[in-house]
């Protein structure tokens, strides 16, 4: 009994020790992943003439409220998306124009806040701008939301142009009366971007690139935006006139989930 007490409490010390190890590694893990890797970067590191409006930082947006993980309105990109991107904004200062960028990284606790919302069937808030022709029941079966998103692998931009000189958006303001995002450019939200058919993140089949509706200066406008930047790498994502991935992406299958901040990247640690 003597020894079997004595071997018993080996054997605790051991599985004792082997758990602070464990958890110890756990954690180690957990604070690994809330930074970024080497490679990304503040894309105004690598271009600060382009424009920054990170809606999701912003209540103007399809939830009404600033999303999880969005703690500084910053686009962080992986390097070589911000160079490409670099490259796209000297072709198009040439030409009078600047990039806008409305979304870059996101965080999958991002992604997770759009799915609950979107489960949430009584939240409705922002339908009269963002979706006022879709069934809330139908963003998922019609790929408006999704569990994953290729922003999470931090390659991929939502973005626009802007003519020059640009001028200021002015600030939204929560209890304006909401437009449809595919009214005329001069009676929806007054963005400074080049009319494009639609306003950003327009849950509307009018908001896929090539749709024929979509014809003159607004269509003009969407093939400088594509003809600029497949260019140079990106591919569009067809339904979304604004949605770009720089390829080939250094992260293909990673979906990172580190907070949108400055202090998620290397050199603000």
């Amino acid at each position: 009994m003597t020894r079997l007490s004595t071997a018993s409490r080996g054997l605790v010390t051991v599985l004792a020790a082997l758990f602070c190890l464990t958890a110890a590694g756990a954690t180690a893990r957990a604070d690994t992943e809330s930074r970024a890797p080497q490679d990304f970067v503040a894309l105004r590191t690598v271009d600060p003439t382009i424009l920054q409006e990170m809606r999701y930082f912003t209540p103007h947006n399809f939830v009404g409220e600033r999303i999880d993980g969005y703690r500084q309105p910053v686009c962080i990109l992986t390097r070589p998306a911000a160079e490409a991107l670099h490259r796209a904004q000297t072709e198009l200062l040439r030409k009078g124009y600047t990039l806008k960028v409305y979304d870059c990284y996101r965080p999958q606790r991002a992604v997770n806040h759009f799915v609950r919302w979107a489960e949430d069937l009584d939240d409705q808030a922002m339908k009269g701008e963002f979706y006022p022709d879709v069934d809330k029941t139908r963003l998922f079966e019609d790929g408006y939301i999704a569990e994953k998103s290729g922003h999470s692998r931090g390659s991929t931009m939502d973005l626009t142009i802007v003519r020059l000189p640009a001028r200021p958006t002015r600030p939204y303001h929560p209890s304006e009366p909401l437009v449809p995002c595919y009214a005329p450019k001069d009676e929806r939200f007054p963005d400074n971007s080049v009319d494009m058919g639609t306003g950003f993140d327009c849950f509307d089949t009018l908001a896929h690139t090539l749709d024929p509706r979509v014809q003159g200066a607004q269509r003009a406008h969407r093939m400088l935006l594509r003809n600029t930047l497949e260019g140079l790498g990106f591919v569009n994502l067809a339904e979304e006139w604004w949605h770009y991935t720089f390829k080939p992406e250094p992260y293909p299958d990673t979906y990172f989930d580190f907070p949108v901040s400055s202090k998620s990247l290397a050199g603000t640690r």
